[in-house]
């Protein structure tokens, strides 16, 4: 009938992702990404922080 407008486990989604990833592979590298990305929101902030003193 139509997509589903969400899913109600991981594993709904399994079949739907890009380029044929398992949601175990998608899942690790987006706490990868999102990891690299705060680590270097804080550094920037620590950065910006001692150049200012």
């Amino acid at each position: 009938m139509g997509w589903p407008l969400g899913f109600s486990t991981a594993g709904d989604a399994a079949n739907g992702l890009l380029f044929g990833w398992d949601i175990a592979t998608f899942q690790k590298w987006a706490l990868i990404y999102l990891g690299l990305s705060s680590l270097a929101f804080v550094v920037v902030w620590v950065v910006g922080y001692l150049r200012r003193n």
